[in-house]
Formats: structure tokens, sequence, C-alpha cells
């Protein structure tokens, strides 16, 4: 749990947002299109990987990464262009009990952001399909900056961009190689496993 900063609570709060607010897998879809989910984990594994998608969360079109990998993999490029084509069937939905605390944050007059790896070309869409998207005094998204966590200039980007200081500032993120991030460059921050966990840890806070 992280201290409060020397002055008394945050005064701030920075959501990611897939993981903690919005449901997002690449299983949701693939279950979809597997048999087998030893074959899907291999495919995630091996072809259609994290390491890949992290491009996308650059600003990376898809047009530029999925015909080197189709090529490379040829009997499965259907499943390999169905991440980009088919990208909307990997979000769940939101993760209402996050949703539910985000309101109560700005009822309580807390100022609320968001720093989201995601696509430039994804973004904008979720947008309109999900209101509370809309609720943050500020979002920074990857696809946009040319810039993704936990490189440390994109929280530095964030703390500038709002005149947040990051002492004061608390972040939440499902990874936590991106919540070590954070903390190096001096935030506060929680490790997100559950939105009953999370509302412990901000009540901790001071901050419900």
């Amino acid at each position: 749990m992280p201290a409060p900063a020397a002055n008394g609570r945050p005064r701030a709060v920075v959501f990611d947002l897939g993981g903690v607010l919005l449901d997002w897998n690449p299983r949701h879809l693939y279950r979809k299109l597997f048999d087998d989910d030893a074959e899907m984990e291999r495919f995630l594994r091996e072809v259609c990987t994290l390491d890949w998608h992290r491009a996308h969360d650059l600003g990376v079109p898809p047009e530029e990464t999925s015909p080197p990998l189709a090529a490379a993999h040829p009997e499965q490029a259907e499943l390999i262009w169905a991440w980009t084509q088919r990208t909307e069937e990997m979000v769940a939905g939101p993760i209402e009990g996050t949703v539910e605390i985000l309101r109560e944050l700005r009822h309580a007059g807390v100022p609320c952001y968001a720093l989201t790896n995601m696509e430039s070309w994804t973004y904008p869409g979720r947008r309109e399909r999900y209101p509370f998207l809309t609720w943050f005094d500020g979002t920074v998204v990857s696809g946009f900056e040319g810039l993704a966590k936990p490189d440390p200039r994109v929280f530095e980007l964030l703390l500038g961009r709002f005149g947040l200081t990051a002492a004061d500032t608390l972040f939440i993120d499902d990874s936590a190689t991106n919540v070590e991030a954070a903390r190096a460059v001096g935030m506060q921050a929680i490790e997100f496993e559950s939105p009953a966990a999370l509302r412990h840890s901000l009540k901790r806070a001071g901050l419900l």
C-alpha cells in the first residue's frame, strides 16, 4: 500500500484502462477461433505475442505489422489479421466495480486521469462506446504519443501535461512492471487486483 503524500492524501488519481476499467484480453476473441485452449495459448505465446502487439501501442498501424507476421505464418494469416480486424471482441465490457470507484472519486472532487497503452485507431471508438472514458480530467493514449508504459517518459509526459506532482499522484495499473515504473518516477502506485481490493486501498489512502 503506497503511503500518502507528506501533506496528506494523494491529490489526483491516474487509471490504466485495459485490465482496470475495461475487461480487455485477446482470449475473449481467440476462444471463438480456437477449439483447443492449448493451441490458442501457443498462438498467443509464439505468433501474436504481446511483444508484437507493443508496436500497435506505439502507434504503428496493423497495415505495417500484420503482413510480415502473416507471411511468416501463412497457415495462420486469418488468425493474425483477426487481431486488428476483430479487435473490439477482445473487450468483454467494463469492469463495473472499478467504474463505480471512478464515479465516486469524481463525485468526491478528486481529479482523475487516464494513462493507457492503447492503439490510436481503437481509442476513439471505445471512448464513444463506453461513456465513462469521457469522465477523466485528461487522458494520455500511447498510440497518439509514440510512447508506452513502462517507458518513464510517458509518465513524465502525463505529469507535465496536466500539471501534476509525482508524489501527490496515485497511479493504478494491473501490470506490476508499470506500477514499478510509476514508482520509479516518484508516483504513488497500486497494482490492481480487483475492484474490492482497490476500494480497500483507496479507503486507506483517504480517497474514499
